[in-house]
């Protein structure tokens, strides 16, 4: 598991960017994975492809 942004933000588009490592460093493997948003009461769930 990844943590990229765990910090309250301001309003307004925001870009962040996975490297294919994890908490650790180590390098992941090629598949399916999740990533959740969280906004005040709000979660929205999606899975993205890593393509290695």
């Amino acid at each position: 598991m990844r943590t990229l942004v765990n910090e309250v933000l301001t309003g307004g588009f925001k870009a962040y960017e996975w490297n294919g490592n994890d908490n650790n460093g180590i390098s992941v493997s090629s598949g399916v994975y999740f990533y959740r948003l969280r906004a005040g009461d709000k979660t929205l769930t999606k899975k993205m492809v890593l393509i290695k």
